[in-house]
């Protein structure tokens, strides 16, 4: 990725995507090029509508904010989040701060030195990475804490079904 200005990801001889590190590893078009390039935690939902300049995205109930580029008007997707853009923080208190949220319990952490990996359980059994980074006093959860993961509705990715 520090290589090149322009990089081809390819699949069986074709190009399955094209362009810049930062395109290529933040807004992805496939599920292919998403786990080709890192981890990503993927959810299934189906697109609810529009907030202002964001879409909506259902997820088992809870409604996620993304990012509105190139999203079908309707129909069933995969949102996408890296591990590493997931904040872990205590079961919500009602106060997203604009974040989209979703709840799980940790079910397992291992810490790593320069971060902390914890893989964390839905209700509906669907288990997302989450890569913390280790800053002092160190935070680890334990495994069976209830946990909310917040992050940004512009780092969330969202790949078309089939894609």
């Amino acid at each position: 990725m520090t290589m090149a200005d322009t990089i081809a990801v390819m699949r069986a001889g074709q190009v399955e995507q094209l362009g810049t590190p930062v395109e290529l590893y933040e807004r992805l078009r496939t599920e292919f090029v998403a786990n080709f390039l890192g981890q990503s935690n993927l959810l299934d939902g189906r697109v609810a509508g529009r907030d202002g300049d964001a879409a909506v995205v259902e997820v088992h109930g809870t409604k996620l904010r993304v990012p509105a580029d190139d999203l079908p008007a309707q129909g069933h997707v995969r949102v996408g989040v890296r591990p590493e853009k997931l904040d872990i923080v205590p079961v919500r208190d009602g106060d997203d701060d604009g974040r989209n949220a979703l709840d799980g319990t940790v079910v397992d952490s291992s810490f790593i030195g320069v971060s902390v990996q914890y893989l964390v359980r839905t209700a509906w059994d669907d288990e997302l990475m989450v890569v913390a980074q280790n800053r002092a006093p160190s935070h680890e959860v334990a495994p069976g804490t209830e946990v909310s993961l917040r992050w940004h509705p512009a780092q969330t990715f969202v790949l078309a079904e089939g894609h």
